[in-house]
């Protein structure tokens, strides 16, 4: 097991943590069954000057306290009353920089994830979309605040390597709200993987 440090979580640049953690291994074990994934797509946020960022103009709220830790602790909120997503906080305290989770490729505890899901079947849509893979992973509000380095979820080097090439940028998804920000190139995605939320 390669866990990434706390020290990986505290860097500084929150784009460029979010296009390296594309290819990197997340795991959780919930209730004593293992899943894991390679991680295929990303988006950054960040806390100071970014209007799509839940921090944006240094909101402090109940839901938003956890961004100003120090990173490396999971921020995990309710979407429209249906879906959790599944956020990691990184950069020192008080900067509130977070990394949305949108999709994974299964690697481990695929049944598991195809139960938790109601599926009968193994497809993209498994593990692909924030919420699909938060449930895959049984992920939710309990895990709000999770220590990334502890043993319920993290995140580990994977033995495979990514080709810079296979990954690509684009603007992110479904934050219309965020005026000119709504443009920035901050999600990245592994091309060569069918387990990416949308092309």
């Amino acid at each position: 097991m390669n866990k990434l440090p706390q020290s990986y979580y505290e860097k500084q640049d929150v784009v460029f943590l979010a296009r390296d953690l594309i290819g990197k291994t997340i795991v959780s074990i919930i209730d004593g069954n293992r899943t894991s994934g390679i991680i295929t797509e990303t988006e950054a946020y960040r806390g100071y000057d970014d209007k799509a960022c839940h921090a944006h103009l240094g909101r402090f709220t109940d839901r938003t306290k956890i961004m100003y830790e120090t990173g490396g602790v999971a921020y995990v909120y309710l979407c429209y009353g249906i879906h959790h997503l599944f956020n990691i906080i990184t950069n020192t305290q008080d900067n509130a920089d977070a990394i949305l989770i949108r999709a994974v490729e299964p690697i481990d505890g695929i049944d598991i994830m195809k139960q938790r899901r109601g599926k009968e079947k193994l497809d993209k849509t498994l593990t692909s979309g924030p919420g699909n893979f938060s449930k895959a992973f049984a992920l939710d509000k309990s895990h709000y605040g999770a220590d990334l380095t502890g043993d319920t979820v993290w995140i580990e080097e994977s033995n495979k390597s990514i080709d810079p090439e296979e990954i690509i940028i684009s603007k992110r998804i479904g934050i219309d709200y965020a005026d000119e920000d709504k443009d920035l190139p901050w999600r990245f995605y592994l091309n060569t993987s069918k387990f990416v939320s949308k092309r």
